[in-house]
């Protein structure tokens, strides 16, 4: 008797968890409606504003989005900027770069090399390149 107990109630959570799993399904529906309808009026206010001479008013940022930045960083600058001999960890200590990821940076650095502005003195250690002097003949 016992037993007939046990398969009744596993019979009843399979059901239970196949309803719950429907309203789920159901529940993530709606709230993706819901988004899209927002961004259709966040859209329409956006237009509207623009026509009424009005500046859009800026919505509060989604809970965990960083805002991204749009500035580019000059490289050429960047490297005006680093010692003769420097490390890629120098590179990051630079205003603006702190941020930028690894690839990025070993990027930049073999960019670098590819024009002939640095060196690679060893593993993980460059050189600023010398400026080349203009000759002029006689």
């Amino acid at each position: 008797m016992l037993r007939a107990t046990g398969i009744r109630f596993s019979a009843d959570f399979a059901q239970l968890r196949k309803r719950t799993g429907q309203l789920l399904a159901k529940l993530r529906g709606v709230i993706r409606s819901t988004e899209n309808e927002l961004a259709r009026l966040k859209k329409d206010e956006a237009m509207l504003s623009t026509l009424a001479g009005e500046r859009a008013v800026a919505s509060r940022r989604p809970v965990g989005l960083r805002p991204r930045r749009t500035s580019r960083i000059n490289w050429t600058n960047v490297l005006g900027q680093m010692p003769s001999q420097f490390r890629a960890r120098d590179v990051r200590k630079i205003r603006g770069v702190q941020n930028k990821r690894s690839s990025e940076i070993f990027a930049a650095i073999t960019r670098w090399i590819e024009a002939g502005s640095v060196k690679r003195k060893k593993r993980g250690v460059y050189e600023r390149a010398q400026p080349r002097k203009n000759r002029k003949a006689a």
